[in-house]
C-alpha cells in the first residue's frame, strides 16, 4: 500500500467531552476529509483505507507499548536493557506489578480505538461515494472491516469486555452515543461484533492472488478466514476452527524459515496478514516508529535501546536442531546475516532477531514487518481444534508439517494430552516475539506455571485480563467498571 507523509487528522468522534487529543498527536498517518467530494474517485477512496493500515505504523500502536504487553509481560522476555532504564513502565510490567495507570495500557486502549474510528469514518464514507469503481468500494469496505475487526480482538483478548463504538458520532455528540462509547459490553458481545465484521469482510474481499505490486500488503479473503478461525480457537468453537482454516487456501510454507522475517522475505507464500514498513531515515509513516531500534543491542558495540530481549527459558525451549532458534534469537558475540557483528560487549545475553532490520538497523523507521498470521499459525490452530475435538490422529500430521520445517523429527506424542502439550509448546517456539506468547498461555491456563517457571507470581483472578486505563474509568463515570484484582 502507498505510504504518504500528510498530518494527522482530528478524531473528534473518538474524544469525549473533556477529554484531550494529545495522546493522538502523530504525524505518520493520512487525513480521513470530512466530504465526499474530497476522496470520490478510486485513488481517493483508497488513501481513506490506507490511513486504518497506517495506524499500525504508530509508535504507541504496535511498538514499545505492544512489545510490553505482549512480549514482556510474558515468559518469553524481560525488560533487557540496563537495569537502571526502567522504559518508563516496563520494569513494572515485567515484573506483573503494574496497574490501570500503567501507560503502555493506555496507549493500546487510546490506539486501538483512534484505528476502530478511522475505519468507522470509512465505512461512513464509502456508501456515499459515487465516482468509486464499485467492486473497488466493495473491497475496501471489506479491508475496513477486517481491520476494525482484528483491532476489536487486540482488545477484548488483552481487556475483556469493551465498548463496541461501531459509527461515528456527530458533534456535539448525543448521550446514546456518548454511552455507547463510555459502556462496556460483554465478551460475548465483542465477538459477536467480531465474527460479524469478518464475514462481512470475506464476502467482500478477494483471494490473496488476485492482488499484484504494492497491492500485496493489502488484506484478502483467507486473511479473513485466518482470523475468524483464531476468534473462534479463544472461544473454543473447536469445528469453526476446523472448517474455517479449511478455506485458508493457496498458502503454503516457506522452505528457509528464517527468511520470512528478512526483507526479501516479506509477504511470501507463508504470509496471511502482515504491516507493511518501507523504512525512512527521518519519514514516519514508513515504518513503525523505533520498533527496531528499541529491541536491538544495548552497550558497548550495540546500537539500538536493548528491550524486550528473550529469556533463558524461550531459549531452552528450542530442540537440538532448530533452526527457529537461530532466526529468533541474536546471541552476544554472533555474526548476524548480513555480517554485522555484536560485540561481546553489549549489555544483554539475547536480542529479538525478528525486529531486526539490515538497513535500517538503528534508525527510527524501521522496514521490519510486523506479522501478524502467517499460515504455519493456520496449521497449528487446526491441529488444536482437532485434537480437542478427540481427532488427534488428524492432528499430529499437521503438528509435524511445522516440526520438519524446522529441521525436527516427528512428534513423539500420541496420547491427546500429550499432543495438547506439544502444540502448545511448538506454538511458542514457531511464534516467538510475534505477539502471540501471553494471550497463548491464558486462553491455554497455562500462565500460573510458565509465570512461575519464570520467576513471577501470576495471581489468578487478576492477570488474565489488563487493567482498564484509568482515564476511561473515570470517563466513564459508572457506566464501566474496572477488570478485578484490585487495579
Amino acid at each position: 500500500m502507498k505510504k504518504i507523509y500528510i498530518s494527522f487528522f482530528v478524531l473528534s468522534a473518538l474524544c469525549m467531552p473533556g477529554c484531550s487529543n494529545e495522546f493522538l498527536d502523530v504525524d505518520q498517518t493520512k487525513n480521513v476529509p470530512g466530504e465526499p467530494n474530497q476522496v470520490n474517485s478510486d485513488d481517493g477512496a483508497t488513501t481513506m483505507v490506507d490511513a486504518i493500515y497506517n495506524t499500525f505504523l504508530a509508535w504507541d500502536m504496535s511498538s514499545f507499548a505492544w512489545n510490553a504487553v505482549t512480549s514482556i509481560i510474558s515468559d518469553d522476555a524481560d525488560k533487557g536493557s540496563d537495569p537502571g532504564d526502567t522504559g518508563v513502565d516496563k520494569a513494572v510490567i515485567d515484573a506483573l506489578e503494574y496497574n490501570a495507570s500503567t501507560p503502555s495500557f493506555q496507549s493500546i486502549w487510546d490506539y486501538n480505538y483512534a484505528g476502530i474510528n478511522r475505519a468507522n469514518q470509512a465505512l461512513d464514507m464509502l456508501p456515499k461515494l459515487d465516482q468509486v469503481t464499485p467492486a473497488l468500494k466493495t473491497r475496501l469496505e471489506g479491508e475496513a472491516k477486517f481491520l476494525r475487526a482484528f483491532m476489536y480482538f487486540t482488545l477484548v483478548k488483552g481487556y475483556g469486555g469493551v465498548p463496541i463504538v461501531d459509527h461515528i458520532s456527530p458533534v456535539p455528540i448525543s448521550q446514546a452515543d456518548k454511552e455507547m462509547q463510555l459502556t462496556r459490553r460483554s465478551v460475548a458481545d465483542v465477538y459477536a461484533f467480531i465474527e460479524k465484521d469478518l464475514n462481512d469482510a470475506i464476502e467482500a474481499l478477494p483471494l490473496k492472488s488476485a492482488y499484484s505490486g504494492s497491492d500485496v500488503a493489502r488484506v484478502s479473503k483467507g486473511s479473513a478466514y485466518a482470523l475468524l478461525a483464531k476468534v473462534s480457537l479463544y472461544q473454543k468453537k473447536w469445528q469453526s476452527v476446523v472448517d474455517n482454516c479449511n478455506k485458508v487456501t493457496g498458502y503454503s510454507l516457506v522452505s528457509d524459515y528464517s527468511l520470512q522475517f528478512k526483507k526479501e522475505g516479506e509477504f511470501g507464500s507463508e504470509s496471511i496478514f502482515e504491516i507493511n514498513g518501507i523504512g525512512s531515515p527521518t519519514a514516519p509513516g514508513f515504518g513503525i516508529g523505533n520498533y527496531t531500534a528499541s529491541q536491538a543491542p544495548r552497550g558497548a558495540g550495540g546500537w539500538g535501546w536493548g528491550f524486550n530481549t528473550p529469556t533463558q527459558g524461550l531459549a531452552d525451549a528450542y530442540e537440538a536442531g532448530d533452526v527457529r532458534k537461530n532466526a529468533t534469537i541474536i546471541f552476544r558475540g554472533t555474526t548476524l546475516y548480513d555480517g554485522r557483528v555484536v560485540a561481546s560487549t553489549v549489555s544483554n545475553p539475547m536480542y529479538n532477531y525478528k525486529a531486526y532490520s539490515s538497513a535500517f538497523y538503528n534508525l527510527e523507521f524501521t522496514d521490519t514487518n510486523l506479522r501478524y498470521l502467517r499460515y504455519a499459525e493456520v496449521l497449528l490452530m487446526k491441529a488444536e481444534a482437532l485434537n480437542e475435538l478427540g481427532q488427534t490422529n488428524d492432528a499430529i500430521p499437521l503438528l509435524n508439517e511445522v516440526r520438519l520445517r524446522a529441521n525436527l523429527g516427528s512428534t513423539p506424542a500420541v496420547s491427546q494430552t500429550d499432543v495438547r502439550t506439544a502444540i502448545w509448546k511448538e506454538r511458542r517456539v514457531e511464534l516467538a516475539f510475534e505477539h502471540d506468547r501471553w494471550f497463548d498461555i491464558v486462553r491455554t491456563g497455562q500462565a500460573p506455571a510458565a509465570m512461575a517457571a519464570d520467576g513471577k507470581t501470576f495471581i489468578v483472578g487478576k492477570h488474565e485480563l489488563w487493567p482498564i486505563p484509568t482515564s476511561f474509568i473515570r470517563e466513564a463515570g459508572g457506566l464501566s467498571q474496572q477488570n478485578p484484582g484490585g487495579y
